[in-house]
């Protein structure tokens, strides 16, 4: 089975999010073992870290304030990788406030900075599980998150 990047993401993020992470250079190298010892391989590993150096980066850059309410256009390159279904989730996350503006930015950031042709919902849900986990002070946005991806019904349909 050919793994990707993304797949890499979310089994990192499943198996080591309640750990302590603080260590985060020290940790590499035993993640990466962890990694190939599960299965995947070194490519989508040295991408997968990458995709986390620039989030990580994206923590510590001042975010940019936008006006509510503010109307989002998606380029072209951005319609291509997410289908209207999703583009809606993004929207629906924003107005219920668990996305900021500047949040929703850094989830479309990440997206595209994935590389990957398709990203479906689901995927897209936990890329933005992972980007709310990176912020600071955006702990209660996370939660309210994670009950929505785990809950069977999506509530943003009713």
């Amino acid at each position: 089975m050919k793994e990707s990047v993304l797949d890499v993401l979310m089994y990192l993020f499943e198996q080591y999010v309640d750990e302590d992470m603080e260590d985060h250079e020290a940790d590499r190298e035993q993640l990466e073992s962890r990694l190939i010892d599960a299965g995947f391989p070194a490519s989508e590993i040295d991408r997968a870290f990458e995709w986390l150096d620039g989030l990580a980066e994206q923590r510590d850059a001042p975010l940019a304030h936008t006006v509510r309410p503010s109307l989002r256009l998606y380029t072209d390159a951005e319609q291509a990788r997410l289908d209207s279904e999703m583009r809606g989730f993004l929207l629906f996350l924003e107005q219920s406030e668990i996305l900021t503006p500047s949040t929703r930015e850094l989830v479309l950031d990440r997206v595209m900075a994935l590389d990957e042709d398709e990203i479906d919902l689901e995927q897209l849900k936990w890329i933005v599980l992972m980007v709310l986990f990176n912020q600071p002070d955006r702990e209660l946005a996370y939660n309210e998150l994670e009950d929505l991806v785990f809950e069977e019904t999506p509530s943003y349909l009713h």
